[in-house]
């Protein structure tokens, strides 16, 4: 991640561009410049005073509509999550979570710097204590799968799964995009083939397929055995199979 820098004017720009309610600074102001600042220098770059001075207000004016940075932290979160969208009466569930689950992956593109918080705020935040719009994906997949026919708590454990699964996924991907991005396809094969054939043999012989990674084929196939597995391992209540 980068190091946090000396606010510059910029940091004001994304404010006029979102506008304010009568000259009046609102939380939905201050949470989209801190998203903005966090997207373009990372989550270390945040800061209340930084933030503060993107709005041009007196750090005592931000905490009359967040208690502190974390609860920033949760609302950003909240702002990313709430445009996760989920097509509660799609009667295929299964191709609605995969839709999901690419659409969760493309606002992971989106906003690379804001994933470590998609990932670790439910974390430091007991669930009853989260902002609504981060617990709205869940609502929303439970009356999906609940609407299937899936019981509560089958419903409930795929959700974990499926989010599992995807946190693991775009962490994954996003790695070389954030923490080196310098190593190219090319750096990447060199390096492997740099190893010991001998302690390291498949490594070696993988290594054209390490380079040409693509995350949207790597996300299906996951996606593949994710779903057929969780389709043949729960049932209906009369005890019949489900099939994805």
């Amino acid at each position: 991640m980068m190091e946090p820098r000396t606010p510059l004017a910029a940091d004001a720009e994304p404010l006029t561009a979102a506008g304010r309610d009568n000259g009046q600074i609102t939380r939905s102001v201050i949470l989209h410049t801190a998203l903005r600042i966090i997207d373009r220098d990372g989550v270390n770059a945040l800061s209340m005073r930084r933030l503060s001075d993107a709005v041009e207000r007196d750090t005592t004016v931000l905490y009359r509509h967040v208690a502190n940075k974390s609860a920033v932290l949760d609302g950003v979160a909240e702002i990313v999550m709430s445009q996760l969208s989920v097509d509660t009466a799609d009667r295929d569930w299964a191709g609605q979570l995969r839709a999901v689950a690419h659409r969760f992956r493309a606002l992971a593109l989106e906003h690379p710097n804001v994933v470590p918080l998609l990932v670790t705020r439910p974390l430091a935040t007991p669930l009853g204590q989260r902002p609504p719009g981060t617990l709205r994906p869940l609502e929303d997949v439970l009356t999906l799968l609940i609407s299937a026919g899936f019981t509560g708590d089958d419903a409930l454990h795929i959700y974990r799964v499926l989010f599992a699964y995807l946190h693991g996924h775009v962490l994954d991907e996003l790695q070389e995009i954030i923490e080196r991005p310098e190593e190219t396809d090319h750096v990447l094969q060199l390096g492997l083939h740099r190893l010991s054939i001998t302690d390291f043999p498949r490594l070696r012989a993988l290594a054209p397929a390490l380079a040409s990674y693509d995350g949207a084929a790597e996300l299906d196939r996951g996606l593949d055995l994710l779903l057929n597995g969780l389709a043949a391992a729960l049932t209906r209540p009369d005890g019949s199979p489900r099939t994805p």
